[in-house]
């Protein structure tokens, strides 16, 4: 096969890395303190049904990453279930509208705790907007000087985060015992159902980062086993991982203090534990993870405006080359610029998991449309179309009363993605007739 002509082929635990690398990359640093605020004691049980959701699209993408293998991913599964015209075009100009939100999620991250970093040493911090955009142009400097670099930066992030985080829950769990703050996980402090289901819904941007795994499915080794284990063995992981941080986070901190640092709550919940050493520590893990999913998101976002435009579905511009890389790097780069500078980080997470939950409640529909040719249950998709459109009317409403601003710039966002697709189209058109 031509695919196998010295292309290195990508083991199961490369494949897995690549799942809980795009999950837990800046998305839990970020988004916990906001889960917690929103759930309080129900934290866990909002990231459980997140995790669920997320879990019964993994299934939709291993059934549509076996039938149509393509480094395009998301955006080819779209174009195969809804053909290449406006509605699939505005989808996938949604999806990459949502990596340029996710790098502002990420970048915002970093904007928080690397004053805290800076702190430590005496000196009064750097402002977060000037650490948030430091960041997202070192990291598009370094997309320039080599993408083989950014592999080699998120490989070795990946474990570094990993072992730190797996740390972090083991040592929180073992001093949890005797904790005054462990009451706080009864159901008497939980929020409303609702509030904690919605709350979920909000962070579901922790979870997105699986459906990279499609784009390297191409080149999984042992396709028909390794590619359903890299989706379920990843996600199963990141849903334990996330619901023991959320644990230890809750047992170690009464919920005033953790509104106080939610921008940073995961170095704050070492305290307890480890002191100093423990928040210094979370932090510098906490911007090595940042950057690390900015760096490789970066290098994502400008390959989804890529193959959008091959598609013709966004201006053939976007396929030219800007210093050796697509077009695309540069305006992805600018736009996070510009979001994470001006939108506030609970509207960036809701921005996010409302795009998300909208792309993959096409993909589930894509899976369930064609579960014949995909050789696969029509059920699992069809309870993935469900959850995904209730999470996002239960987050609509949810953000309704208490984050009007948020939900218009993720109403907007979807609005626009469509938009610029139709004007497109309707241009092309024009053009097409005018040289006839």
């Amino acid at each position: 096969m031509s695919n196998q002509q010295g292309e290195k082929k990508i083991k199961l635990l490369e494949a897995m890395s690549i799942g809980i690398g795009g999950m837990v990359g800046g998305g839990i640093f970020a988004v916990l303190g906001l889960a917690v605020t929103l759930a309080e004691g129900g934290t866990p049980v909002a990231f459980l049904v997140a995790g669920i959701i997320a879990l019964l699209t993994s299934y939709s993408y291993t059934k549509l990453s076996l039938a149509y293998p393509d480094k395009g991913g998301t955006v080819r599964f779209i174009n195969e279930g809804f053909g290449k015209n406006i509605f699939s075009g505005g989808a996938n100009n949604l999806l990459w509208i949502c990596y340029v939100v996710m790098l502002s999620l990420y970048a915002s991250a970093f904007g928080s705790y690397a004053p805290n970093l800076i702190s430590i040493t005496g000196d009064k911090g750097i402002d977060f907007h000037i650490a948030a955009s430091f960041v997202i142009v070192f990291a598009t400097l370094i997309n320039y000087y080599s993408i083989k670099v950014v592999g080699q930066i998120e490989s070795i992030a990946v474990v570094i985060k990993l072992i730190i985080l797996v740390s972090f829950v083991g040592i929180g769990l073992y001093g949890l015992s005797g904790n005054v703050n462990l009451d706080q996980l009864n159901y008497s402090n939980w929020k409303t159902p609702f509030q904690v289901f919605s709350g979920g819904m909000v962070i579901f941007v922790a979870y997105e980062g699986f459906e990279l795994i499609a784009n390297a499915a191409p080149s999984i080794e042992n396709p028909q086993k390794n590619i359903p284990r890299a989706y379920y063995y990843s996600v199963l992981f990141v849903i334990v991982l996330y619901i023991l941080i959320s644990i230890v986070t809750v047992g170690s901190l009464a919920f005033k203090e953790i509104a106080k640092a939610q921008d940073y709550v995961l170095a704050e919940a070492a305290k307890p534990m480890l002191g100093q050493v423990g928040f210094t520590v979370i932090t510098v893990a906490a911007l090595i993870s940042t950057f690390s999913a900015i760096n490789a998101s970066l290098y994502g976002g400008s390959r989804v405006s890529y193959e959008i435009s091959e598609d013709d579905e966004l201006p053939h511009e976007l396929t030219s080359q800007l210093w050796n890389q697509p077009v695309g790097l540069m305006i992805t780069a600018v736009l996070t610029l510009v979001i994470c500078n001006t939108i506030d980080l609970e509207s960036i997470s809701t921005s996010g998991s409302i795009g998300f939950l909208i792309v993959f409640a096409l993909v589930n529909y894509v899976a369930f449309k064609r579960s014949k040719e995909v050789n696969g249950n029509k059920w699992i998709p069809m309870a993935g179309i469900f959850m995904t459109s209730i999470a996002t009317i239960a987050l609509i409403a949810e953000q309704f009363q208490t984050n009007k601003f948020g939900l218009a710039i993720a109403l907007s966002i979807v609005l626009v993605s469509f938009l610029i697709e139709y004007f497109y189209k309707k241009s092309e058109a024009y053009r097409l007739n005018r040289m006839k």
